[in-house]
């Protein structure tokens, strides 16, 4: 077997990656290559070239189970979300035990808000890779942001973050469950702690802003928003924070508060 990785972006936040296995490509050096080409277009951003490339290594091997599976990555970034769990199903029929096109069958089915659908792939994930820090976390964001269940949400993000401990976005995430759940002790501490070891990390000072303000600290609040603004204008916007990044309500709303207080 020969290990293929393939990195691809999905939404907002979060950078997820997520490694695909290759099966062997038997046959011909030109199918190999074209099979390359096709990856490389795709960690290159090319996915105009990567799904035209896919699709010609497909009418030659259209049972490269890494093949269709790549290729429902592209077709979801592009926006063909029945497409890309077409391939990901494709892929799963082809090898039934490997875990990555049941997550990025997942994916795309949220983007359709096929919530069961979803939540159904990242838990057959994680019956079998229970440390799976993907799985968790995006089972944590449709448990939180879809189905309201924060407690929930903070146990999958917090087992993403043990699983991953590189993963900031994980722990920023437990911390805003957290602050939902009006534990704001634990919230705030987390999210120090990111900003100790992560100066440059929007999201936890958007997160603090909102807390502080709350809190009634509005200088110090004031000091984390300008720093944010100098590294994603985005925290700005309350449908953003609602649809892309997924924040909990209450950090939402206390953000949006102490924006319409700045704007006064």
């Amino acid at each position: 077997m020969k290990n293929i990785c393939f990195t691809f972006f999905v939404c907002c936040l979060f950078c997820l990656a997520f490694p695909l296995c290759a099966a062997e490509l038997a046959g011909y050096e030109s199918n190999s290559l074209l099979f390359e080409k096709a990856l490389n277009e795709s960690r290159q951003g090319n996915f105009v070239d990567a799904l035209e490339s896919w699709d010609l290594f497909l009418m030659s091997s259209p049972n490269d189970s890494a093949a269709l599976s790549n290729r429902g990555n592209v077709r979801l970034v592009l926006g063909d979300s029945k497409g890309a769990i077409l391939d990901q199903t494709s892929a799963i029929k082809i090898l039934p035990l490997e875990t990555d096109p049941y997550l990025n069958r997942g994916i795309a089915e949220e983007t359709l808000g096929q919530w069961n659908e979803a939540i159904n792939d990242y838990q057959l994930v994680l019956s079998r890779e229970p440390e799976n820090s993907f799985a968790l976390y995006n089972l944590g964001n449709v448990m939180g942001s879809v189905r309201g269940d924060w407690f929930q949400a903070k146990q999958f993000f917090n087992q993403a973050s043990i699983a991953s401990p590189g993963d900031i976005m994980a722990r920023s995430s437990k911390a805003l469950a957290s602050y939902q759940l009006h534990q704001f002790g634990q919230a705030e501490k987390e999210l120090r702690g990111l900003i100790r070891k992560y100066p440059m990390f929007a999201d936890a000072r958007a997160a603090l802003t909102a807390l502080l303000w709350r809190e009634g600290s509005l200088g110090e609040a004031e000091s984390h928003w300008s720093a944010v603004l100098g590294l994603d204008s985005r925290y700005r916007e309350e449908e953003w924070l609602t649809n892309v990044r997924r924040w909990p309500s209450e950090p939402i709303s206390d953000l949006m508060a102490f924006l319409d207080l700045k704007s006064v």
